[in-house]
């Protein structure tokens, strides 16, 4: 759960210090632009913030990978560049705006067994092509009982930058930290065949505590609805 004081993520320290030293130039000239400095530093606080999670633990438990909205859940064919299956596969997407938490989280116990960079442009990330053409980063995960579920960080229009500090081979955990995605952007996860998504479109996800997925379990596919 996220706390107000929440620590703050290391690749934010360099733009805050930056973002603090121009809004001391900027008071010495300006008191107006020296406060909206300011309060571009506090943005820059908060948009690195990296709560602590509570990670809801079992066997088959698919956890949320980041923080934001589900935009569609859809049957979609994996990024090409993994030469993985071209078996389209169950997609959800999960859209994060400029005031959600940037940090990137392990969905399921097991191993990374693959790990796949392309290069691309920076579309808005809430449209579909984003997935297919902007810049992305692909991790494959392999859980204890054999399932293997993909995570893709994609960066956005005003992403530059995809940070991802999992490697190859690398034991993982649920809820664990592995990368951070710098202003706005999406992560879609992609669930085994046959395993049916606990989620809906328009869902707003909270990494490392929201249940996606069951790979255990026969449930179909929730549905929902909007009530004010």
């Amino acid at each position: 759960m996220e706390t107000v004081l929440a620590p703050i993520h290391r690749a934010g320290w360099p733009f805050i210090a930056l973002f603090a030293v121009i809004t001391l130039i900027l008071f010495t000239f300006s008191g107006i632009w020296g406060l909206l400095a300011l309060l571009m530093t506090g943005w820059c606080v908060y948009f690195f913030r990296h709560p602590h999670r509570v990670t809801p633990l079992g066997d088959g438990l698919v956890i949320s990978p980041a923080d934001g909205t589900i935009t569609k859940i859809e049957k979609a064919r994996p990024p090409k560049e993994l030469a993985w299956t071209k078996q389209p596969l169950t997609r959800i997407s999960i859209f994060l705006n400029v005031f959600d938490v940037h940090v990137n989280r392990i969905p399921v116990d097991g191993i990374i067994t693959k790990i796949a960079y392309h290069p691309g442009k920076f579309f808005n990330a809430s449209l579909d092509k984003a997935s297919d053409f902007n810049e992305r980063n692909s991790l494959i995960i392999k859980t204890p009982s054999g399932h293997e579920i993909l995570v893709v960080q994609i960066a956005g229009l005003i992403a530059r930058r995809i940070l991802c500090g999992a490697r190859q081979d690398q034991p993982v955990k649920s809820g664990e930290t592995f990368g951070i995605i710098r202003f706005g952007s999406r992560v879609d996860l992609y669930l085994p065949e046959g395993v049916a998504p606990q989620v809906v479109e328009g869902q707003y996800m909270l990494g490392g505590e929201t249940i996606l997925a069951d790979l255990l379990s026969q449930a179909p596919q929730r549905s929902g609805e909007t009530r004010p």
